[in-house]
């Protein structure tokens, strides 16, 4: 119930968030009534359904019920854009980008909004469906030597208390005072517990060990302190870093925009014609897309699509609609847009690397 709660907050949060982001140009008011003559902002007389000098709507609801209004419009109202946005989005997003923009402002959500809302809800829906990220399950072998180890540690422990036993009844058949028995039965209850902990921790450990060690280097160092601790942090104990990427990832999600435009900045370095802000439009337009769609497939599975399916559209599907989206934004043939998508896949594939290295670096999996 909590997983659920959470995840319709976050859903809220991103709407209410997408909202502010993004203008209200385009939009009417129907079933607006009572206007003012003046508007209450600033005083200026009013001459339509905004201030001309501060943009502040004509009519104010002024009600409990108006607050409700509010939420429920920011919520799964996002503009009336938004049935022209997601399907170009989908289907000709080279051309939905492009329109942005040269101009056509009005018409569709802009990408910050879209990419805001989308990040929160792909994470609200894998909150709310409970599809948790987890390390991989260990083999028999792998479960069979992790017992092995734990069946020792029970074994040396109660081999301990025998010995603390006998060394008790000798020392007391030796005539040997209290206080030497105590001091004799301490320091081997200190030394004993030394060996014992130092077993239970390689006993505990060993499984994730045995699935870790081919996939992450023990002596690993990039020189950059914090992401060597993160590294560290996260070798330790992968199914705690796991988690934190499911929970703390989406609030530094939106470093994946400055990241990946100078990637696509470089394969049109040479064209004046196009500049920063239009591959930053294309950029947040492109990861706004694989977002949703990592919602809708998440839905999917959890509706009985199979494993191996999701994952064949997760790996098809983008670089289709990458070459869709450059061919139609950046107006390219046919070749130059294939060629650029090998280009762009590779790259995209850095910016996650990079992606994660950070959240490592910034502690967000620590």
């Amino acid at each position: 119930m909590v997983g659920e709660v959470g995840a319709i907050g976050d859903v809220m949060t991103g709407a209410l968030g997408a909202r502010a982001v993004e203008p209200r140009a385009g939009e009417t008011q129907e079933g607006a009534h009572g206007h003012p003559q003046a508007c209450l902002n600033c005083g200026t007389e009013l001459a339509g359904e905004y201030c001309h000098s501060c943009g502040q709507q004509a009519h104010l609801h002024r009600s409990v019920g108006a607050i409700w209004h509010d939420i429920a419009h920011g919520v799964l109202h996002l503009e009336g854009k938004t049935f022209r946005t997601l399907p170009l989005l989908a289907w000709r997003p080279g051309d939905l980008t492009r329109r942005y923009i040269d101009g056509e402002r009005a018409r569709f959500v802009s990408p910050m909004a879209l990419f805001l809302f989308s990040i929160f809800l792909m994470f609200a829906v894998i909150q709310g469906l409970g599809a948790s990220l987890h390390t991989p399950e260990l083999s028999a072998e792998q479960r069979r030597e992790a017992t092995a180890r734990l069946t020792a540690e029970i074994d040396a422990n109660q081999a301990a208390i025998r010995l603390a036993e006998a060394e008790r009844d000798r020392l007391a058949a030796t005539g040997a005072s209290t206080e030497a028995v105590r001091n004799r039965l301490q320091a081997l209850h200190a030394e004993v517990t030394a060996k014992s902990t130092a077993r239970a921790v390689a006993a505990s450990t060993s499984a994730v060990e045995i699935g870790m060690d081919n996939a992450v280097p023990e002596d690993i160092q990039t020189g950059w302190k914090r992401l060597d601790k993160g590294i560290a942090k996260a070798r330790a104990n992968p199914n705690l870093a796991l988690y934190k990427v499911q929970t703390n990832a989406y609030k530094f999600s939106w470093a994946l925009i400055p990241i990946s435009v100078p990637f696509v900045w470089l394969m049109f370095a040479w064209r004046r014609r196009f500049h920063v802000y239009d591959h930053a439009v294309f950029v947040t337009y492109s990861l706004s897309f694989m977002t949703l769609m990592g919602v809708v497939l998440t839905i999917a599975w959890a509706c009985g699509l199979s494993t191996d399916a999701a994952w064949g559209i997760a790996f098809l599907l983008p670089p289709v609609h990458m070459y869709r989206q450059l061919r139609g934004a950046y107006r390219l043939r046919r070749f130059n847009a294939f060629l650029r998508t090998i280009a762009l896949v590779t790259f995209a594939n850095i910016a996650i690397t990079i992606f994660f290295l950070l959240l490592l670096a910034l502690g967000a999996l620590g």
